[in-house]
This record gives structure tokens, C-alpha cells and sequence, in this order.
């Protein structure tokens, strides 16, 4: 269980408008790629977009080593992956 003092610390580095979940991990995930400028976009990715895809994308820029704006890279290789999926499905339908 983690201590009350440290989960209201937690509260108050979140703006007050956060009200939804999809609100704190477009926030949070603005928070991890040094991107706070466009905290409204990754909001936005994180309601419209599939989780897995984001995480995916998340995961590989996080570990990516040497970059110079890992915000670049995310949206990077979120485009890369949401066009490969487009493709498989063409695929399958093809």
C-alpha cells in the first residue's frame, strides 16, 4: 500500500481539469517523452487510439537511445505501426 502523503503529491503534479483516465495517461505520457507543449495531443491519441498501440509506440521510444526529441519517435513509430496494421488487414482481405 503506498502512503497517503505520497498519493496526494502524485494529486497535485496533475493539472485540476484531469477528470478521466485517458486524460492522466495523455498526460502522463506527455510527461514521459519531455513533451508538455502538446499535452492536448497525446490526450487526444490516448482517447481515440488503442492502448496497445500507444504502449507499443511508448515502449519504443522510451528505450531508443540517443535521441534528440523522443516525442519524434513516438509519433514515429505510432504512424509506422498503425500502417502496418492497416496493411495486414489489407491482406487479409485482399
Amino acid at each position: 500500500m503506498e502512503k497517503v502523503d505520497k498519493i496526494l503529491k502524485q494529486k497535485k503534479d496533475k493539472p485540476g481539469y484531469i477528470k478521466h483516465e485517458f486524460q492522466d495517461y495523455g498526460y502522463r505520457l506527455a510527461q514521459e517523452l519531455n513533451d508538455l507543449k502538446h499535452k492536448a495531443l497525446y490526450i487526444k491519441l490516448a482517447k481515440q487510439e488503442k492502448r496497445e498501440l500507444l504502449e507499443k509506440a511508448r515502449i519504443f521510444a522510451a528505450d531508443y537511445y540517443g535521441a534528440k526529441s523522443k516525442a519524434k519517435i513516438f509519433m514515429w513509430k505510432l504512424r509506422k505501426i498503425k500502417n502496418e496494421r492497416v496493411k495486414s488487414k489489407d491482406k487479409e482481405n485482399g
